[in-house]
């Protein structure tokens, strides 16, 4: 975990934790003690270890928590441009190039 107990005591009062990254970023019992004991004032998350996340968590019983399901990059014009970087994505590879958002580009081998 990138944020945990410390990580929490550490930072302002009136801070607010966002994650729409990655689930495994935020110690999810130090989020909810960091929470619940004042260490922050409040978070958001678009992303959970556990997805979807257990009912029973004290998480979810939470007023200083906002919780959405990884819908958080959506407007309009984020799917507009997501569809067309996809079929820019589609040309390049059908022109013999490589994507120019490949994230890993040392696994395409030359033929």
């Amino acid at each position: 975990h990138s944020f945990g107990e410390e990580e929490f005591k550490a930072m302002k009062k009136d801070a607010y934790l966002i994650n729409t990254a990655r689930g495994a970023i935020v110690d999810e019992l130090a989020l909810y003690r960091a929470l619940k004991e004042g260490w922050i004032a409040g978070a958001a998350l678009d992303v959970m270890e556990k997805e979807p996340p257990d009912l029973n968590s004290p998480l979810l019983k939470l007023d200083k928590l906002i919780i959405t399901p990884h819908i958080s990059y959506y407007s309009e014009e984020s799917y507009a441009e997501l569809k067309t970087k996809a079929a820019q994505a589609v040309l390049d590879v059908l022109k013999g190039e490589l994507p120019k958002a490949i994230v890993n580009p040392q696994v395409v081998k030359e033929r």
